[in-house]
């Protein structure tokens, strides 16, 4: 009896689905996930798009700066080797 459970498990094993079927199982598997998905509130997503441009204006500022500040010590050594 033992071996007629193994043999009928083996062959569950080797029977492949169709090819559609797989397709429709894993579409029907993307709709499920999407059901699952926790979305923002209009509220929270505008608070973290205020502070994305934020960080954006804030790294932009403090990368000017950087490049200002190394342009003019550029400037500055250009000037002293030429005099």
């Amino acid at each position: 009896m033992a071996e007629k459970s193994k043999a009928s498990k083996s062959k569950a094993k080797n029977k492949k689905k169709n090819v559609f079927s797989r397709i429709i199982s894993y579409f029907r598997a993307c709709i499920g996930e999407c059901k699952k998905i926790s979305w923002p509130t209009w509220k929270q997503t505008t608070k973290n798009f205020g502070i994305v441009v934020a960080v954006i204006i804030i790294c932009g500022l403090i990368i000017f700066g950087i490049d200002r500040g190394l342009y003019a010590l550029l400037d500055l050594v250009l000037e002293t080797a030429n005099t």
